[in-house]
């Protein structure tokens, strides 16, 4: 009898967990059946899986106080300032629709009055980003995924000490597990030591709380630095080493990184706070209430954030207005390449419609299961004329999509589901020709380092490498 209760038990609690996996919202089709086969075929261990990594799921408390946090925010632009001249969005009416969508995302408009410029590369762009440090004169704001104790990493550090000695405040926030390493180090308490303010964003120590508390694989993928209210600076770059020592085998990486000056400063300093705020007990929000200094006109940008706790899709939906708006050509970079449905096929239809479609990846990734799954994909973008390269001089890092010529977005979003579902992003989307030319430029240069990959190519891969990739692409859903 005690036999036939715990079989019923075990039918009921597969039952349960299947229903949960059916019934949960903002899930794809495929993720729900992926789940359903997982907990049906390896019942102990697809429940456990699912309850690790089935739900999107930051936690009761945390998401309480991440709502409480953003809900008494004032706005990124003082409402005295947002009717300046200067101020005002300028851009055809073929990007309303780009704005628009970016809008509903974190409710920050599109702002004008903006100037940027591309770094060179990575080691040009810490310097950049130390000598405004050094500059600065009443705050400092950093977050970064990866922060390195690396020559980069140290230099970060050594101007972040300076900063605080000579009275700039210092807030300086690191991903739990990809700065794992700086948060346990010497140097995280020197900074400490000499006032420099630190946060830890989605902490991984103890575990078995975190299971109890939220899904334990969300992180801050967000790449932030706002200097006196008036600089900031957006890209792919972590706070790291091209060499990028703790994957030595991949390097170098190659990544994007942008430094923009005026209003659009606002709109990630509203990030960042959101972000400070719902970790550490200190009200920072008077920094978005300070008066905007007049600058000369400049281009229209608008900051797109996402993660957990904002509107489901916000991140593949940015990705897929911009596809459907480009006209005659559309260059894309990403290193990890897992697309929903909708935007495979906004990728394909671009190319349908006569759209100059190039998709760049690297040629080696270190992630497997992403390049496995990204591949598997290839054989439809192909077919539909979209021109798939493979960056062989390292691994290419740079998360960029140029629209026609004079559309960019630029930031830390990948192309694949943990960017879609579980990260926390930033990203800039601007206007602007100048500007757009110089991303192309760029892109151009990743394009001459890279091999094409042709249709026979794709035919030529043996029946297992093909097997290989689809199998694995089938999983992409649980990933």
């Amino acid at each position: 009898m005690w036999v036939t209760f715990a079989s019923v038990g075990a039918v009921l609690v597969h039952a349960a967990f299947m229903a949960r996996a059916i019934l949960r919202p903002h899930r794809d089709s495929e993720s729900r059946i992926a789940w359903v086969v997982a907990i049906a075929v390896v019942p102990v261990a697809g429940i456990i899986a699912y309850i690790l990594f089935g739900e999107t799921n930051i936690g009761r408390k945390r998401a309480e106080r991440v709502a409480a946090a953003l809900a008494t925010m004032p706005p990124a632009i003082p409402p005295r300032s947002e009717n300046a001249d200067w101020l005002r969005a300028n851009f055809p009416e073929r990007c309303e629709p780009l704005f628009r969508q970016g809008e509903t995302i974190n409710g920050f408009a599109p702002v004008g009055g903006n100037s940027a410029q591309l770094m060179a590369d990575s080691n040009r762009g810490i310097d950049s980003i130390v000598a405004d440090m050094d500059a600065a004169r009443d705050h400092i704001h950093l977050i970064f995924y990866i922060w390195l104790e690396d020559y980069n990493g140290s230099k970060v550090i050594d101007a972040l000490k300076r900063a605080a000695a000579r009275g700039v405040s210092c807030r300086a926030m690191a991903d739990g597990l990809g700065s794992r390493a700086m948060i346990r180090s010497k140097s995280w308490q020197e900074m400490r030591q000499v006032g420099v303010q630190l946060a830890v964003a989605l902490r991984i120590d103890h575990l078995l709380m975190r299971v109890a508390l939220g899904r334990i694989d969300l992180r801050n993928h967000r790449k932030i630095v706002v200097i006196d209210n008036r600089i900031t600076y957006c890209g792919s770059q972590n706070c790291a080493d091209p060499e990028f020592r703790v994957k030595p085998k991949f390097a170098p990486w190659v990544d994007a990184l942008m430094r923009f000056e005026g209003p659009i400063a606002r709109q990630n300093q509203h990030v960042f706070i959101g972000d400070w705020m719902s970790c550490v007990n200190e009200d920072i929000r008077h920094l978005l209430e300070e008066p905007i200094a007049e600058s000369s006109p400049g281009f229209t940008a608008q900051v797109i954030a996402t993660g957990p706790t904002v509107r489901n899709s916000a991140m593949p939906e940015t990705f897929e207005t911009l596809m459907h708006a480009a006209r005659h050509a559309l260059l894309i970079t990403t290193p990890y390449f897992v697309p929903k449905e909708s935007m495979q096929a906004a990728l394909c239809a671009a190319a349908h419609r006569g759209v100059d479609t190039t998709i760049i990846f690297p040629a080696r990734n270190d992630s497997w299961e992403v390049a496995a799954t990204s591949r598997s994909y290839y054989l439809e973008l192909l077919e539909a004329g979209v021109k798939v390269f493979e960056y062989v001089g390292g691994l290419l890092h740079t998360k960029s999509v140029t629209v026609d010529d004079d559309i960019t977005l630029i930031g830390s979003a990948n192309m694949d589901r943990r960017s879609f579902d579980l990260n926390y992003e930033n990203n800039i989307l601007f206007f602007d020709r100048k500007l757009t030319g110089e991303m192309q430029t760029r892109q151009r240069v990743y394009l001459a380092a890279s091999r094409g990959v042709r249709l026979d190519d794709v035919a030529a891969w043996s029946l297992g490498r093909r097997l290989w990739h689809n199998v694995v692409g089938m999983m992409s859903p649980l990933l």
